[in-house]
């Protein structure tokens, strides 16, 4: 393998690990599956704020990512969720994640603005469509800056 390629490569997978983790806890809460909500089994029911929002955030936020669709976007709602998770959640409870048990919200939250800061990589669902559009003429949608 050429050693240009091993951080796209890392950058992808790491990416899709992500993705995945995220839209596990995101249907442990949602739909009880894994063990459920925190171990206890059980689903959030429907409308609870804010763990059930959490929870969609978590899943379809973390399908996109795996996906690499609409990746930065989805992204940085991740990272905002989690930074709220952190702030609201766990904060109160110590200044130190060590301290309010907030290390996974801390890590998911900077994991995902790294994914928004890098972009999705080489084997995402945005380059394939990006591909398309190059191949078949059509210019890339404008970007307000």
């Amino acid at each position: 393998m050429n050693p240009a390629r091993i951080p796209d490569l890392v950058t992808n997978l790491f990416r899709l690990v992500l993705g995945l983790l995220f839209a596990f806890h995101g249907a442990a809460s949602l739909f009880g599956a894994f063990g459920g909500n925190r171990g206890s089994g059980e689903a959030i029911a429907i409308g609870t704020w804010p763990g059930w929002y959490a929870a969609v955030i978590q899943f379809a936020g973390g399908l996109l990512v795996l996906a690499g669709l609409t990746t930065r976007v989805a992204a940085v709602v991740c990272s905002g969720s989690m930074a709220y998770a952190y702030f609201v959640v766990h904060q109160p409870d110590g200044l130190l994640p060590l301290n309010n048990g907030g290390e996974t919200a801390a890590l998911f939250c900077w994991s995902f603005l790294l994914i928004a800061a890098l972009g999705p990589g080489r084997w995402s669902l945005d380059a394939a469509l990006a591909r398309r559009r190059a191949r078949d003429g059509v210019p890339e949608p404008a970007v307000a800056s």
